[in-house]
């Protein structure tokens, strides 16, 4: 409804019936008019309803059965990576704590026709903090750390830079649920795998691992607090992260083939930009927050884990249920743009609450080339896993998490709706384009008219044309601004929509510049405000 009273007031406009001169117009001037502005009404309504019915048609999937809904599945993802342009998708289903279904669609190679199979090693991104969130817990477990302690206490005398905040209100819980007044870290420092990366230690104080934020005073995403994360395990076992993960948490959750630490022999997809561009596998300096190596099935048995009730120790060989127990508690309440998926944060995961009371703990991640997502919810034993080697994806991933969730009884999450803001984009889009035609059809009819006359550098007291300049400016300049990024948020999350968009803001810049260029002779056509007779 919202979009559609700024539809209707883009094009709402009261007719003048006199011309410059206080003469009233022809009737068939009249007719030309009216029949503008309510053929701009009439398509930007109907527009607006195609965009919502489209969005809002989704099949009944909860009293599905497990084979109709795979079916069902595979469809739509076969849909949705065509309509998303998505090279290659796995996905992994979990039904009462156990994998029950995966299957890879697409190319781990599109350029040499090299299908993706569910033994490719896949790039994990940012669900490698989940997973180092467990390492770190079996820490808790043994008795070697304490959540609530300064993490400079297990450093080995590594200090913050100078700030004005106290380092030692920076404790291993902040660090683990993003609360510790830590930066995102660096964004684009990639090594090729045979490159050599950085000790950790040096890779910190190059990174300048800060505080620009009270420790404990909210929510902010953080990579740096995971690279601290992984120099605390290093410094209280002695051991390299990557050994330690391998054998204290993958092994024994069944992640065979999973790590931090590269391995030659390994078949890895290339990863695909926004633009299609081909990507070869690389490293981060840091491995915790983002450098986990696993197939679909090594994640699959994660999710499986995550989706067992942690009162359930049998199925979780490497933590104690109380670990678990707080590892999906939540510990800090999520503002923003996260707000909109996630209630909170837990320790390395983002917690939901669902129907039922059910809360589903999950993680995704972005990188270079790849978008990957997990979901599980442990009181039902339900998970799903999605790994793409498309920076394309989220769009899709949401569809597939909302039939996903729905299916299950339990839906829909919040990455669902993602969906509804994509439809809320094209109608946006839309409406620009509308409003511009609309605009450079008035103006060219008001200039037929004598209504109006060029009037380049007659500047004034301010009126509506400077206004319209300037928004003309601003939208171009936006425009030019964004293209010389080298990634932008909005971009991930309308892949396809973000260049109509851009070029929506360019028509609307160039209908207002027409219209400012050529204002109104004696305030009459055009105007916001009906003339006095």
């Amino acid at each position: 409804m919202i979009a559609m009273h700024v539809g209707l007031a883009l094009v709402r406009r009261t007719l003048p019936v006199t011309d410059s001169d206080g003469k009233a117009l022809s009737s068939r001037t009249q007719r030309l008019r009216k029949t503008l502005h309510v053929g701009a009404v009439v398509v930007a309504v109907a527009m607006i309803g195609l965009n919502l019915a489209a969005g809002a048609r989704t099949p009944s999937l909860k009293n599905l059965e497990q084979q109709e809904f795979i079916t069902h599945l595979e469809a739509a993802i076969n849909r949705g990576m065509h309509a998303g342009d998505i090279p290659g998708v796995s996905v992994l289903l979990v039904r009462e704590g156990e994998p029950i279904w995966s299957q890879a669609f697409g190319y781990a190679d599109r350029e040499q026709d090299v299908a993706l199979s569910t033994q490719h090693v896949m790039m994990a991104h940012s669900i490698s903090k989940s997973v180092s969130a467990w390492g770190v817990m079996r820490l808790l477990d043994q008795g070697l750390i304490e959540l609530d302690d300064p993490v400079l206490d297990y450093l080995g005398g590594w200090q913050f830079p100078d700030s004005p905040y106290d380092a030692r209100a920076v404790t291993v819980r902040r660090l683990l649920s993003l609360s510790a007044g830590m930066p995102l870290g660096p964004i684009g420092v990639h090594y090729a795998p045979e490159e050599a990366t950085p000790p950790l230690k040096a890779g910190l104080v190059r990174d300048s691992v800060r505080l620009f934020r009270e420790p404990g005073s909210g929510f902010a995403y953080s990579n740096s607090s995971f690279a601290l994360l992984e120099l605390l395990i290093e410094r209280v076992t002695g051991r390299a992260f990557t050994a330690y993960m391998e054998t204290e948490v993958l092994r024994p959750l069944g992640m065979h083939t999973a790590s931090f630490a590269w391995d030659p022999a390994w078949e890895v997809p290339l990863g695909y930009r926004i633009d299609g561009t081909p990507v070869e596998p690389f490293l981060y300096p840091n491995r915790a927050s983002g450098g986990l190596f696993a197939t679909i099935h090594d994640l699959g048995r994660f999710a499986a884990v995550t989706a067992t009730a942690p009162s359930n120790a049998a199925e979780s060989p490497v933590l104690s249920p109380a670990a678990r127990t707080e590892m999906y508690a939540p510990q800090v309440p999520i503002p923003g743009v996260f707000g909109v998926v996630a209630d909170s944060y837990g320790l390395g995961h983002f917690l939901e609450e669902l129907s039922g009371g059910h809360t589903a703990a999950w993680h995704g991640g972005q990188g270079l080339g790849w978008m990957t997502h997990f979901h599980a919810i442990p009181e039902t034993g339900d998970a799903i896993v999605i790994l793409t080697n498309s920076q394309r994806s989220w769009p899709f991933m949401a569809r597939i998490l909302g039939d996903w969730s729905r299916w299950i009884g339990l839906g829909p999450v919040g990455m669902s709706r993602i969906t509804g803001a994509v439809t809320t984009m094209r109608i946006l889009v839309g409406l620009l384009f509308l409003f511009a035609l609309w605009r450079t059809l008035t103006v060219l009819l008001d200039l037929a008219n004598g209504l109006r006359r060029l009037a380049l550098g007659r500047f004034g007291k301010i009126q509506r044309r400077h206004i319209e300049l300037l928004v003309a400016l601003a939208m171009t300049a936006t425009v030019v601004w964004a293209s010389q990024q080298e990634y932008l948020f909005i971009t991930s999350v309308f892949p396809r929509e973000t260049p109509w968009f851009a070029g929506s803001l360019i028509v609307t810049a160039g209908a207002l510049a027409f219209s400012a260029l050529f204002p109104v002779h004696n305030g009459q056509a055009g105007s916001l405000v009906r003339p006095r007779s």
